[in-house]
């Protein structure tokens, strides 16, 4: 059968190979009683608080099932906004927000209704894989701009001038990042976007780990940037509701209504039960304790990047967000891929290579999830420790 063209944009997610690999040791680890660590994939280990749960089974109960109107719940669109109002002090028309399903549904809208065939995005290199192929699903495509270490793994409004051609549409970013767990200042963030708009392009802003900020300076929406910003975020991360499959878009109001045939026309609504049980992540008690449980993701991260640096995996710029950190490993190996793969097998810890992230330096780097147990973290550093001990010895 012959597939599309575009098939031929979409490149590989890598993880996935290190995913069955370890599906297929943990089954032969269970056997002999031992156990694995997974710190690979991007998933909170806590699950959606007993409020969320409550107000989805009162939802399924009560009938509240059917459609929703295209961009949403409007009470959900206002809790929405409220939020903005009271965490950043953003004030925001509910109606410039658009509930969709999941951040990977925000993005594929945003590419479609902004991106045309032979248009170039401008992205930092490393970045979350699957951005790139929202771009490719439209046609355009994603140029991937080196963002080293000394830039916080981020781009720069100089780089982004620099970088820019007549075949440019945009921007995509992503504050706090995965995989690197670092943020842009809103300061550059703000040059960033005055380099785009005055280029007539349009700037698109990942804000999916924006709850998760540890860092003063940090943790602020690029929607304070200007009104033509477009932010993408999801329940699933600071609300722990992966599965859900629930994300909004901040758009500008010229977009409203094209956004909306679109997404209509492609998507009709999100899950009208997510959205229902959504409402209740933003009630006080249930706030209070979305913020215990960042509390102990940033608790987390205070055990487990000291712990790699004093086993020789130079964590290179400390995470101010998100829940990963991404490691050099290169005192070890020469290659991160072989290097994870040899930790599985050897350890039972399941790490990510860097080369599903991009091309500048994949081989150095790889990137651990701290979305675990303290217990699990100390575990998984007393493993790595033996294995590199036996691997210099």
């Amino acid at each position: 059968m012959r597939l599309a063209q575009r098939n031929q944009s979409i490149e590989p997610f890598y993880v996935m190979d290190v995913v069955r690999a370890a599906a297929e040791q943990q089954t032969a680890w269970e056997a002999q009683g031992r156990r694995m660590i997974h710190l690979s994939v991007g998933e909170p280990d806590f699950t959606a608080p007993e409020p969320v749960v409550e107000a989805a089974t009162r939802a399924l109960r009560d009938g509240r099932t059917g459609y929703t109107l295209a961009p949403g719940l409007p009470a959900l669109r206002e809790r929405i906004a409220q939020h903005y109002a009271q965490v950043h002090g953003v004030t925001l028309d509910p109606a410039r927000v658009f509930i969709t399903a999941g951040a990977s549904g925000a993005l594929t809208l945003a590419s479609l209704l902004l991106f045309n065939p032979g248009d170039e995005v401008l992205m930092p290199d490393p970045s979350y894989p699957c951005n790139k192929n929202f771009v490719a699903a439209a046609g355009a495509r994603a140029r991937m701009l080196p963002a080293p270490a000394a830039q916080r793994f981020q781009l720069t409004a100089s780089e982004v001038e620099a970088a820019w051609t007549p075949q440019t549409a945009g921007v995509l970013l992503a504050s706090p990042s995965n995989p690197t767990g670092t943020s842009i200042a809103p300061e550059e963030l703000r040059r960033i976007a005055d380099v785009v708009r005055a280029r007539g392009g349009v700037s698109i802003v990942d804000e999916i780990y924006l709850g998760l900020s540890y860092e003063a300076g940090y943790g602020h929406t690029a929607l304070a940037a200007g009104d033509d910003i477009i932010t993408v975020n999801s329940f699933s991360k600071y609300f722990q509701m992966t599965g859900w499959r629930l994300g909004w878009l901040v758009v500008p109001p010229s977009l409203v209504a094209p956004l909306e045939r679109m997404a209509g026309n492609l998507f009709i609504c999100a899950s009208s039960v997510a959205q229902q049980a959504a409402l209740a992540c933003f009630e006080p008690d249930t706030l209070t304790e979305y913020e215990r449980r960042r509390a102990e993701f940033q608790r987390r991260r205070d055990l487990i990047v000291p712990g790699l640096d004093a086993l020789g995996l130079r964590v290179p710029v400390r995470p101010d967000g998100a829940f990963y950190v991404y490691a050099d490993c290169s005192a070890y190996s020469a290659d991160s891929w072989d290097f994870c793969f040899e930790v599985m097998r050897d350890t039972g810890v399941v790490l990510v290579p860097g080369k599903d992230f991009g091309t500048a330096e994949p081989q150095r780097y790889f990137r651990l999830s701290y979305a675990n147990s303290i217990a699990n973290l100390q575990e998984a550093l007393s493993r790595l420790r033996g294995y590199l001990e036996r691997k210099v010895a």
